[in-house]
């Protein structure tokens, strides 16, 4: 029997899925900057192979002692560097918008994964936090690289000021010193694939919200941190790659969205922004 060309395209992809889901890694959970494991409950299908998990990126700190998180400049494998920032209950609100908002077949829980292991290659997106302050090392940066010219998609977020800029932009030189970081433009197909999101605004971290902004610690002055701006680096075919929150807190406002304090409006768009990039990367 002969099968047509969109069946063997149908087959061939669920081939693909099943084989990524069969060399995932079981789910694991770390201590974190702000909850201990087991503090957020565990869904019951924390053990699941799905086509799509929350993967979070853990990396070294960056040898930035400021005082706010002291004892996370440790072991990062061991959850002891700010990679667990927000982490877990944002990833979990968020995989959990994912199941309602869309058919996308997802996991409650998060998927922590680790540069210096052949594990990134089976996850299609990817999302590490406090990148101004981590400490990627050129091993790293190389393998992120090739997880990304082979079609994977990396969302950068939390990270404000010139100072915390200047750090993450020379980490991302030594993955791609020949790509320049550009602002993505409105009509990108990444703010429209799902939602239009026309309008973007600076998502503000919890403890930031009087002030309306993220004013970091290394600020150099009372206007640093201010503005949001949604960055990207593209491969060379034009797909976006890199997508980066810079001076917004998306991760905050997945922890916080069903806490009334919290701007429903900074919670929405940061729900919609996510959403829109992993439907973005997973068909493109």
């Amino acid at each position: 029997m002969e099968w047509t060309k969109p069946v063997r395209a149908a087959v061939s992809g669920l081939a693909v899925i099943a084989s990524l889901c069969a060399f995932q890694r079981p789910f694991r959970e770390f201590p974190g900057v702000e909850y201990s494991p087991g503090e957020i409950p565990l869904p019951a299908d924390h053990q699941e192979k799905t086509e799509f998990a929350f993967a979070r990126l853990m990396f070294p700190g960056g040898g930035v002692d400021d005082g706010y998180y002291p004892r996370y400049q440790g072991d990062y494998r061991l959850g002891l560097s700010l990679w667990t920032q927000d982490y877990p209950r944002a990833d979990r609100h968020f995989s959990l918008a994912v199941r309602r908002l869309t058919r996308i077949h997802t996991r409650s829980v998060e998927q922590v994964v680790d540069l210096d292991s052949n594990d990134v290659y089976n996850w299609p997106w990817i999302y590490a936090v406090q990148v101004g302050e981590w400490g990627l090392t050129q091993k790293e940066a190389l393998v992120l690289r090739e997880y990304l010219l082979r079609g994977g998609f990396f969302m950068a977020d939390d990270l404000h000021g010139q100072y915390e800029w200047d750090l993450f932009a020379r980490t991302m030189k030594m993955a791609f010193p020949d790509r320049p970081i550009v602002d993505i433009e409105d009509g990108d197909a990444a703010f429209h694939t799902v939602y239009d999101l026309d309008e973007r605004y600076q998502l503000p971290g919890w403890a930031h919200l009087r002030q309306g902004y993220k004013r970091p610690i290394h600020a150099l002055g009372p206007e640093d941190g201010k503005g949001a701006h949604w960055r990207g680096i593209y491969d060379d075919r034009g797909r976006l790659m890199v997508a980066i929150s810079y001076n917004s807190d998306v991760g905050d406002a997945w922890e916080w969205a069903d806490e009334p304090q919290y701007p429903e409006r900074c919670a929405d768009l940061a729900i919609r922004l996510g959403i829109n990039y992993i439907a973005y990367a997973m068909t493109h």
